[in-house]
């Protein structure tokens, strides 16, 4: 599906809590005859920490693109500021991670086909060839890397240098069943995003549905996160919860389970790819509206 790209930059910024960010903000971008078309601001009063996202036309803009950081960056650092720019014509590449389950994937898929997403999926990596003919059906390239304890390592050197060829700027694990060494999360720091169900940590192990229903739970739900080193505890970017009920066998857990996580990752990766989300110490400031 073709869409009519929007010519905007985009600017997420943090920094120490001040009078005048605002104002200054919004003054450089008048100055250089910039159209404000969305802005949002959010203050974390207990750490005295500024953030905001805000949008504005490039057309008009009386400064190029290579030229925006250089005379934004006195202002920056005037303010002490953690900063990225970012334009919506621009679209990312991403790499898919998969294992065998298909449900993550094809939302991913579908929704890149019928616009609803902005990304160029380059390429879908897997440690099983299960799912190489979803792949096909979409025509994605599909790689196989079998992974195992003894080459773990080489293996992702391998997988490494083939993102690096395809220029990603995204990684979405959809349900991929192998955990990353700390050493391939530093490549893609905050670029990496993960789904999994909502039983963690009570219900940890290969069984989760089963242990919750013995335990009656009555919400089940899914998490999306960037990968960190630190397994399955990354800045949170979304989640969602759906109710369940003792009729609930465990085959409409886990349906219903599948259900709210293709919709979580989803969100997520809508979000991440539109740059609405500020990484600050172990948490996410969400500009979602």
């Amino acid at each position: 599906m073709t869409q009519l790209l929007k010519n905007y930059a985009v600017l997420l910024l943090s920094c120490p809590d001040r009078k005048g960010i605002v104002a200054s903000v919004s003054r450089f971008i008048y100055e250089h005859n910039g159209n404000i078309v969305h802005a949002e601001q959010y203050t974390d009063t207990e750490k005295g920490r500024f953030f905001m996202r805000i949008e504005w036309e490039l057309e008009g803009f009386k400064l190029k693109r290579k030229q925006i950081s250089s005379f934004f960056s006195p202002l920056a650092q005037r303010f002490q500021m953690e900063w990225s720019l970012h334009f919506t014509d621009y679209i990312p590449n991403v790499a898919i991670f998969v294992s065998k389950t298909s449900h993550c994937l094809y939302e991913l898929l579908l929704r890149q086909q019928s616009g609803e997403i902005g990304a160029n999926i380059r390429l879908i990596i897997s440690n099983h060839p299960d799912l190489k003919p979803v792949a096909e059906t979409f025509g994605v390239p599909y790689y196989v890397f079998p992974v195992t304890p003894e080459n773990k390592e080489k293996v992702e050197q391998e997988e490494l240098l083939l993102l690096k060829e395809h220029k990603i700027d995204l990684i979405v694990l959809a349900r991929y069943m192998q955990i990353l060494t700390p050493a391939f999360v530093a490549h893609y720091p905050n670029r990496i995003i993960n789904i999994h169900h909502s039983f963690l940590p009570a219900f940890a192990g290969p069984h989760p549905y089963h242990q919750a229903r013995e335990r009656g739970v009555k919400v089940i739900g899914a998490t999306s996160h960037y990968v960190t080193a630190e397994l399955d505890a990354g800045p949170i970017i979304e989640q969602d919860v759906i109710r369940v009920s003792h009729r609930d066998r465990i085959a409409d857990l886990i349906r219903k389970g599948r259900d709210i996580e293709k919709l979580v990752l989803a969100r997520a990766v809508k979000l991440h790819l539109e740059n609405r989300i500020i990484v600050y110490e172990n948490r996410t400031i969400v500009f979602d509206t």
